[in-house]
């Protein structure tokens, strides 16, 4: 869905160097564009949620392309959407241009879209989103919460920690095939002594899956034949062998009772993004542009189906009880 051409205009001036913070403040400019922004019933939430999922992958395609003329002081190249293509069709294009991308970049970037679209209402910016919407705040203003919940690198930047982190290893093993020395970065990569010295495989493990996160085992799937088309099988046979190692080692390093664990779906994600040809800048924005989905669905289930109630936390002070100093004292 084309933006108005104001807003279009808004986008191509809202230099930054980070995608994430241009698309909150695209959202929220949106507001002023909506001729009937705050009525939370539950036909106008549709209409703006549809409006949103259709804008997310023109928004991020602009300010993409903004941010390397702005920034790396390349070309600017503004492609407007074509409203017969898919929304993941229409990514490529707007990013690439014609010609640049396959059927089977299409297809497997439409399918991390829909992994990545909804993960159950324990996720950090879909809660986020949920209680900002529980207060009756209007779209614009909750979705930009979860926007900004899901920028951090913890929630939505950890595939580009991915991406780094095989880079890195990649760097440093000589012998992709070498089990012994894949097995003793990983180790010192556990011990702080490698990659950003976190002591965290990037990747590995997840705060509900335990045996395997099915997202993943999809991904891995259509990678494989990605990496095949790309010319990329070697660097994907280097992912399966850190997958496994990974996950042995880690074991090991924990000792005898570890809870089990599995790769989670940006172990591949980052992966499937480079292959596509999509830069780091975007790979944190695409999340965004499939959560937009869940994020709707959630906000219009609370607004019409919860207790009506507002969300809020309790925080219990469990600090002994202390002195009054005065202020000349302390």
């Amino acid at each position: 869905m084309p933006l108005k051409h104001n807003a279009t205009m808004n986008i191509l001036s809202l230099q930054g160097k980070n995608i994430m913070n241009i698309l909150a403040r695209s959202v929220l400019e949106l507001y002023i564009y909506d001729e009937d922004p705050d009525t939370i019933s539950r036909d106008n939430l549709i209409r703006q949620s549809i409006n949103l999922i259709a804008k997310f992958p023109t928004i991020i395609a602009y300010a993409y392309n903004e941010l390397r003329h702005s920034q790396q002081g390349r070309s600017l190249h503004v492609r407007h959407p074509d409203e017969t293509k898919s929304v993941a069709e229409n990514f490529l294009f707007m990013m690439k241009g014609y010609d640049n991308y396959t059927e089977l970049d299409i297809k497997i970037l439409d399918l991390a879209l829909i992994l990545h679209a909804d993960h159950g209402g324990g996720n950090n910016s879909t809660f986020s989103v949920r209680v900002t919407s529980s207060t009756e705040t209007d779209t614009y203003s909750s979705i930009a919460a979860g926007i900004g919940s899901l920028k951090g690198p913890l929630h939505g930047g950890a595939n580009v920690k991915v991406c780094a982190m095989h880079a890195d290893m990649k760097a440093n093993i000589d012998d992709w095939e070498d089990v012994e020395k894949v097995d003793s970065y990983l180790l010192k990569i556990l011990n702080k002594e490698a990659f950003d010295k976190s002591g965290l495989i990037y990747g590995i493990g997840h705060a509900v899956y335990r045996l395997s996160d099915p997202r993943a085992v999809l991904l891995k799937d259509m990678a494989r034949d990605l990496a095949e088309e790309k010319g990329l099988t070697k660097e994907f046979a280097f992912l399966e062998l850190v997958e496994d190692r990974a996950l042995k080692v880690f074991q090991q390093f924990k000792g005898p009772g570890a809870p089990l664990t599995c790769v989670n779906v940006d172990f591949y994600s980052g992966f499937v993004y480079e292959s596509l040809g999509l830069p780091v800048e975007v790979f944190t924005p695409l999340f965004a542009m499939a959560r937009i989905v869940g994020w709707s669905a959630h906000r219009i289930e609370e607004m019409n189906f919860s207790s009506k109630r507002i969300i809020r936390p309790a925080y219990k002070n469990v600090r002994e009880q202390q002195p009054f100093v005065p202020m000349d004292k302390r």
